[in-house]
């Protein structure tokens, strides 16, 4: 058993970011010292790690709690439960590549047609395309 100090040291985040884990009700400590600070085990370190290595990944708090929930109870909960967590994400994740890429088009297409010189920019091809845009909307 060990304090808070030394699962974070271990984990190499700070006391603050399990303190958030916690409040956020990802982890929770195994016990309490007798002067009444939290106490954590091996296993809270590999739940940690889960934790870190899902948001490496990119899934959000709330996802990664319905995975540690999963995990805990994993007999009653299928594989194909699991992978319907990460395929939404898939799904998000591609909607906004799409969008990025829609995005990076349309202003690469501006930018590419304005000439770029030094001289004032009431005649800026750029500027010209967002007002026409904007009177379209």
């Amino acid at each position: 058993m060990f304090q808070i100090g030394e699962l974070a040291k271990r984990c190499k985040v700070t006391s603050d970011t399990l303190r958030f884990y916690e409040k956020n009700q990802l982890i929770a400590p195994v016990g309490r010292s007798e002067s009444g600070y939290r106490l954590y085990n091996e296993e809270s370190q590999r739940q940690v790690r889960f934790i870190l290595k899902a948001k490496e990944v990119g899934l959000s708090l709330d996802e990664i709690k319905e995975l540690l929930g999963i995990k805990l109870e994993a007999t009653e909960h299928s594989c194909s439960e699991v992978k319907a967590i990460t395929s939404s994400k898939l799904e998000l994740i591609d909607d906004k590549i799409a969008e990025l890429t829609r995005i990076r088009a349309a202003l690469k297409k501006i930018n590419d047609a304005c000439c770029g010189h030094d001289h004032d920019a009431s005649h800026c091809s750029i500027l010209a395309a967002l007002e026409v845009a904007d009177e379209k909307s």
